[in-house]
């Protein structure tokens, strides 16, 4: 199909897609309208992307070969030479029933989204291509590896947080950067703690649901640090209360709080008027370090819903950030006491260009 004849996006692709993101991510939904308009359809269109490609790769019932399969033929769907709905037609019966129903349906109407994304200007496109194929080709390397006891080491954690969340990282600062030439003229410094930004968010989220991932014999820790404190992580359960558990939980929390100082950086460094672009960062900088912090306080919870932070926590970081957007000196002094207690490592001196 020629650029010319593709079809352009009606407005009952936009509100589809405006509607199915409520179903598929009630933080997203609450997030991505703080962006200012122009953005705000090209990054909710984005993580409905991410979604497609998340759910084919997590999906219970899709053997591996039909999830290589299916992540290159989407691969392809978002480049424009595959088409939509025959990807879909073929692809939702194989999903398993444990796959939401909203999940389904996005899938399902693969062709709305799609029809939005081939709408974007140049740029946009080739920021929207290029995270989904290292995002699948990255997941698709590791759903072929036996993650049940962890990861190789910190690099190889590293690297799967790249391909699951600093890709997004990336994806959304080309993003910004097209829209405001102002923040485009930060590119490069921006680029450079966009990975950081991404990881901090994504091992904030693995060590809040380590025994959930453990239940479903995935564990995405790096073995060779808890092999350092004696721990080997075919045995995790068994070592949950002991010091040494909690002595390398504590340097993986470090790790993320150090990665969580990059992402204010990365905020901060967004003009002051972006209002809108700063509360987006803001809203998911404040809600991790609560939830970090909640982990450093309770490092002896079974459960994800024992550190997640409560409704009251969600409106108190929504209301700070919102009331102090502007202030860069006060963001700074609310991180520094919403952080209070957390331990804090030095990244790798490499980082992130060993994660690509």
């Amino acid at each position: 199909m020629s650029k010319r004849s593709k079809p352009r996006p009606s407005n009952s692709d936009y509100t589809y897609q405006n509607h199915i993101l409520q179903g598929v991510s009630r933080t997203f939904a609450l997030t991505i309208p703080q962006l200012p308009d122009a953005l705000s359809d090209v990054v909710s269109n984005a993580y409905l992307l991410c979604r497609i490609a998340d759910t084919i790769e997590d999906d219970k019932d899709l053997a591996f070969p039909d999830k290589k399969h299916y992540s290159s033929r989407f691969i392809d769907v978002v480049k424009g030479s595959d088409e939509a709905k025959d990807f879909a037609a073929k692809l939702v019966p194989l999903l398993s029933a444990s796959t939401s129903e909203d999940e389904k349906d996005l899938i399902k109407n693969t062709a709305a989204v799609i029809r939005i994304s081939h709408s974007f200007n140049q740029r946009q496109r080739q920021a929207l291509e290029r995270c989904i194929r290292l995002m699948s080709d990255g997941m698709s390397q590791y759903q072929e590896s036996n993650v049940k006891n962890g990861l190789k080491d910190q690099g190889d954690m590293d690297r799967y947080c790249y391909f699951v969340a600093g890709v997004v990282g990336e994806m959304l600062t080309e993003l910004f950067c097209d829209y405001s030439s102002e923040i485009n003229s930060r590119h490069d410094e921006l680029m450079s703690l966009a990975v950081s930004f991404g990881q901090g968010l994504q091992m904030t989220n693995i060590l809040k649901d380590i025994w959930e991932d453990q239940e479903r014999e995935m564990c995405w820790l790096p073995a060779e640090l808890f092999e350092k404190h004696g721990i080997a992580l075919s045995r995790l359960r068994e070592a949950r209360n002991s010091p040494e558990f909690e002595d390398a939980l504590q340097e993986l929390i470090g790790l993320a709080h150090s990665h969580l100082s990059n992402a204010l950086h990365y905020t901060l460094l967004l003009p002051k008027n972006e209002i809108g672009m700063r509360r987006f960062c803001l809203w998911a900088l404040g809600m991790a370090v609560l939830t970090l912090r909640k982990i450093n306080r309770n490092p002896d919870f079974i459960a994800g819903k024992q550190v997640k932070i409560s409704r009251r926590s969600v409106k108190a970081t929504i209301f700070f950030s919102n009331l102090f957007t502007r202030q860069n000196g006060i963001l700074r002094f609310l991180f520094r006491v919403s952080s209070s207690g957390l331990p804090t490592e030095k990244l790798s001196d490499n980082f992130p260009s060993n994660t690509i």
